[in-house]
């Protein structure tokens, strides 16, 4: 089944250019050097109703820029990957979509596991709380993230990683699989990775960082892994994007956003 991906965002943390920033890359003037926070969309045609499925892995702070920049006029399920600010504050502006969500299929769901839950509940109280009474909040329902999590006609696959000392989770669905905020890949991880089209996985700069992998850590897991194409997301502003693509092998590239990669799910 044929599907595309989108990114919504592929910048740090802190977004390229960074609050009082004036470094080179901060200050280019090429539109692929700015980054906001990072998520994707995920977009296919389901087989037999023939209806747009749209699926959003982490809803950052950036996550209403993001969804009026491509037209996103629903969404049928969001993953999350760990519950840092930059991956989940913009959880709230999904209530526009939810509401119409829920009068014609029901709230939202949104896949997390349970430590990602727990900081999703304490941060968004008042749209989870059993005696929340936000006559507003979104119309979402928290599920939990299982090792194999089926929307619509994809599986998408749980793909544990670790994020520095934290344990986190990418996600593979048909042949693409992705994997940001990562710092170490573990063996059992590494066989649901095989046989990929597309890798989406975080290249954060080339200075080594305790929670983050480096261009080259990432260059090293792409070519274990063996992917068609490459795309490195999660980048700081000490990558600059053209002169950083140059340096790369001809099957994997700094991504931006906006980008959409056709896969097959």
């Amino acid at each position: 089944m044929e599907g595309q991906l989108t990114f919504l965002g592929t910048g740090t943390s802190m977004g390229v250019p960074s609050v009082g920033c004036s470094c080179r890359v901060c200050t280019s003037p090429d539109p692929h050097d700015k980054r906001l926070r990072p998520s994707v969309l995920v977009r296919w045609i389901e087989p037999g109703s023939g209806a747009e499925r749209n699926v959003i892995i982490d809803t950052g702070p950036d996550f209403r820029q993001q969804g009026l920049r491509v037209g996103l006029t629903r969404v049928d399920a969001v993953f999350y990957t760990h519950g840092h600010a930059d991956h989940i504050l913009g959880m709230d502006d999904l209530r526009p979509l939810s509401f119409t969500a829920a009068r014609e299929t029901g709230p939202i769901p949104l896949y997390a596991a349970p430590e990602t839950r727990a900081i999703l509940e304490k941060v968004f109280d008042y749209t989870f709380s059993p005696t929340a009474t936000y006559i507003n909040r979104a119309r979402v329902e928290l599920k939990p993230l299982a090792a194999h999590n089926p929307v619509h006609g994809v599986d998408f696959v749980r793909i544990p990683v670790q994020h520095g000392q934290q344990a986190i989770d990418g996600f593979r669905f048909g042949r693409v699989a992705y994997v940001t905020d990562v710092s170490a890949i573990p063996d059992a991880s590494m066989e649901l990775l095989e046989g990929l089209d597309v890798l989406v996985v975080s290249a954060l700069r080339h200075a080594p960082h305790p929670s983050h992998a480096t261009v080259e850590q990432a260059l090293g897991w792409a070519q274990r892994i063996g992917a068609r194409q490459t795309w490195f997301t999660h980048i700081a502003h000490d990558l600059g994007h053209e002169e950083t693509n140059r340096t790369l092998p001809e099957n994997v590239r700094l991504a931006h956003d906006g980008l959409s990669v056709p896969i097959e799910l």
